[in-house]
């Protein structure tokens, strides 16, 4: 049963991966990260794809050796979180239009906090 649970999660968040190569807000690389990591309880052979991945596999490692994160990967994801803080406050009204600029600051301080 758990490792159906695993095998499934990874492949949506796989599918969810590819999809973010074509739009722009959704991240990539941060959906292939928890793939590699449900396949690694669930499809080795799956998992060992992502990792020999000339493109994803660098990110990966650097993620699971030392909680890396690329300098050009951290100004994606801050660009991202910038744009959905002002889609944010100029869509939604009242003191809820400041929750996702409060959300995308803490997550910005996350990702600039962890090692290049």
């Amino acid at each position: 049963m758990r490792r159906t649970f695993y095998l499934v999660f990874g492949w949506v968040a796989l599918v969810i991966g590819f999809i973010g190569m074509a739009l722009p807000l959704l991240p990539t690389v941060v959906f292939w990260i928890f793939a590699a990591f449900c396949f690694s309880r669930s499809n080795p052979k799956v998992e060992r794809w992502l990792v020999e991945h000339p493109k994803v596999g660098p990110h990966i490692l650097a993620w699971r050796e030392r909680g890396a994160i690329s300098r050009k990967g951290k100004v994606a994801a801050s660009l991202a979180l910038i744009g959905s803080s002002l889609i944010g406050l100029f869509t939604l009204t009242g003191p809820i239009a400041f929750l996702p600029t409060a959300i995308c600051l803490g997550a910005g301080a996350f990702i600039w906090t962890r090692p290049d």
